[in-house]
């Protein structure tokens, strides 16, 4: 027997930032939606990373529309505790999220869109892909030919050095993953890391002048107003950064060696079932990290909407060839910022009131009020008052 059909006027799929920020938009306007996330609570896409993990983005920059993160603005926060945020912005708005409903496949049946997750099947007008393009772990073929004995993690599945057999370990992937990883194992296992130089900051992102110029002008100006599409600047580090990816937010070269981690060449093969580099040296490890990347993970969207670098063909985030199907939450849906998290709010406002335009059925908003004793927290008004008004 087949399952009832669900319908809603908008389906958001992805319960991480990009995906809340534009319920919270929806939810303002007064339309209904669903939000429909593949784990098992909100946040848990950051609570599932490695235990050292920590934002580059200051916690001053970390807060979603309608609700500043709770900690020292300057602070950085763990990945737990950005978890633990989403979660608290998803119950103090009331946000519909369906939990552990993990969609599997999307098609477009004459006016609506057809949704399946699992044994459930839904259908909506305007559905808004609220996803990262970090979804599938990406791993070398040769992989599969290294020795058996050898333990090997890709980045997504990594959590700390108790995961890894004693002996030495091989980090492939020199980028910001790579580079911190290392540091955690390097304390417990001899290290090698390979991978290109992709850079990095010349600056400490905690030190006095990061707090003074990447912070106002290169997160908050750069990154969200001049590296946009629509600036020749934007589009030529849009390139870039969708192909080679970006430089080191954190770590510094000297902060490897003094750590003990070495750096080696690329790896090109295997033999005898250990990993062989492009100098033709054989490394005798226990144990390999791939932190390869990602690909998009977008093969369940059963629609032709991709283009260059698996991202979709769209203008701020909406795609013209399929009216009602939105993007948020990917590198350059308009700007360097689209894909962090002080940066998904606009794209989020923008698809919001777009689906509201499209749909014309504009009603109150239904969001819980943000005044308490005069402070307005969307005009940055403190933490203490956004709880007390609970």
């Amino acid at each position: 027997m087949q399952n009832k059909t669900e319908h809603f006027q908008t389906i958001v799929i992805g319960g991480g930032q990009s995906g809340l920020a534009v319920g919270y938009y929806l939810a303002q306007l007064g339309l209904p939606f669903v939000i429909l996330d593949a784990e098992k609570r909100v946040g848990d896409v950051w609570r599932n990373r490695w235990d050292s993990l920590k934002l580059f983005t200051p916690a001053g920059l970390c807060g979603l529309p309608g609700m500043p993160f709770s900690a020292d603005k300057h602070s950085f926060p763990t990945k737990n505790e950005m978890g633990d945020y989403l979660e608290s912005f998803a119950n103090y708005f009331n946000l519909p999220v369906q939990n552990e409903t993990r969609v599997d496949h999307l098609s477009r049946k004459g006016s609506r869109y057809v949704i399946a997750a699992g044994d459930r099947r839904f259908e909506a007008e305007h559905v808004v892909v609220a996803m990262s393009r970090y979804q599938r772990p990406v791993i070398p073929a040769l992989a599969r030919s290294l020795a058996p004995e050898i333990t090997q993690l890709h980045s997504l599945d990594y959590r700390r050095p108790s995961q890894l057999r004693q002996g030495g370990v091989l980090i492939v992937g020199a980028g910001n993953s790579g580079a911190d990883i290392a540091l955690d194992v390097a304390r417990s296992h001899r290290t090698c890391l390979s991978g290109r130089d992709t850079g990095h900051l010349p600056f400490r992102i905690g030190s006095f002048a990061s707090r003074h110029f990447l912070q106002p002008f290169v997160l908050r100006f750069l990154f969200h107003r001049v590296l946009t599409v629509d600036t020749p600047m934007g589009r030529k580090a849009r390139s870039r950064i969708l192909s080679k990816g970006g430089p080191l937010i954190r770590v510094k070269p000297k902060d490897l060696t003094s750590a003990g981690v070495e750096r080696v060449a690329r790896v090109v093969g295997v033999k005898s079932g250990l990993p062989e580099l492009a100098d033709g040296r054989v490394l005798d490890v226990a144990n390999v990290i791939w932190c390869t990347g990602f690909n998009a993970g977008f093969s369940w969207i059963k629609l032709p909407v991709f283009g260059e670098y698996g991202m979709p063909f769209q203008r701020r985030g909406a795609v013209d060839d399929e009216p009602g199907l939105y993007f948020v939450g990917l590198p350059f849906i308009y700007a360097f910022s689209s894909a962090m998290i002080h940066g998904v709010g606009r794209d989020a406002k923008r698809i919001a009131d777009t689906i509201a335009q499209r749909t014309q059925t504009v009603r109150p908003s239904s969001v819980p009020s943000l005044e308490f004793e005069g402070v307005n927290i969307l005009d940055g008004g403190s933490a203490a008052a956004l709880r007390a008004n609970r």
